[in-house]
């Protein structure tokens, strides 16, 4: 986190998770407690959120791909017909691998895994990694959702650089959801956007990040925009899908073929 980021603090909410609270924050270099903190990252029953302090702030938030909206989306979501899906190129007997670069709090690569896709996910802010990191373990303890998300590889760090020291077998695709001043109107993502926006800012290395997506995808990239947003600086998009909010714009640089 940078010098001027606000200051957090990290809470046991119990007595028996004060040994692992401390551990997040040697691993995070955070306090343990200090009495200007603007934000709280809590560890209670329910894992690890983040918790703005002060009055009328909102609910933490947290990583649950068990229960709640990622429980919804995983049963009733639509399948391989959603829009991401059909953006990254699931077809009958194709599920290509993917690298989502901007992972946040892992919704859509938790779609993806679902459907059957392998993911590697990068996220370069370190609160962030650790709440999507804390959900992925307690998603491991469910019988139902351990096969999701053991397709789920989580790596913290910055994703131009990462991309840029790969190795091994490139992604086929490449998915970006850089980060914009959202459009959706839910109070959860008001929410969210009201808690990580002082630690994220926007993307402005976008450009770069697309450039660097291109150079490693091995079939195509996928850039999830506001649906009225101009694409990101750089290359125009092959083509794009369009839904009620959010834009999909495709790069393809191979087509994606069953066994390929």
């Amino acid at each position: 986190m940078t010098a001027s980021s606000p200051l957090v603090c990290v809470e046991a909410l119990a007595p028996r998770f004060a040994e692992e609270a401390d551990a997040w924050a040697m691993r995070l270099g955070l306090p343990m407690r200090a009495d200007d903190a603007e934000f709280a990252l809590q560890l209670g029953e329910d894992g690890l959120q983040l918790q703005l302090l002060g009055p009328n702030a909102p609910g933490p938030v947290r990583v649950d791909f068990v229960e709640g909206g990622a429980a919804h989306r995983r049963q009733f979501g639509g399948g391989s017909g959603q829009m991401i899906a059909k953006a990254v190129g699931i077809q009958s007997g194709i599920r290509p691998s993917v690298l989502d670069a901007t992972a946040g709090l892992g919704r859509d690569a938790f779609v993806l895994a679902t459907l059957g896709c392998e993911m590697v996910l990068f996220e370069r802010q370190p609160l962030i990694a650790a709440l999507l990191e804390d959900g992925l373990r307690r998603g491991r303890d469910d019988g139902e959702v351990r096969p999701i998300v053991e397709r789920m590889r989580l790596q913290q760090g910055n994703a131009i650089e990462l991309m840029g020291h790969w190795q091994g077998e490139p992604p086929q695709v490449v998915y970006l959801d850089p980060m914009f001043p959202h459009r959706e109107k839910s109070a959860l993502v008001k929410k969210e956007m009201r808690l990580f926006r002082p630690f994220v800012g926007d993307d402005l290395d976008a450009g770069v990040l697309l450039e660097q997506a291109l150079a490693l995808a091995s079939h195509r990239v996928v850039v999830k925009r506001p649906r009225k947003a101009p694409a990101i600086d750089g290359r125009n998009p092959g083509y794009s899908l369009e839904g009620k909010s959010s834009r999909y714009d495709i790069y393809p640089k191979k087509k994606l073929a069953s066994g390929s």
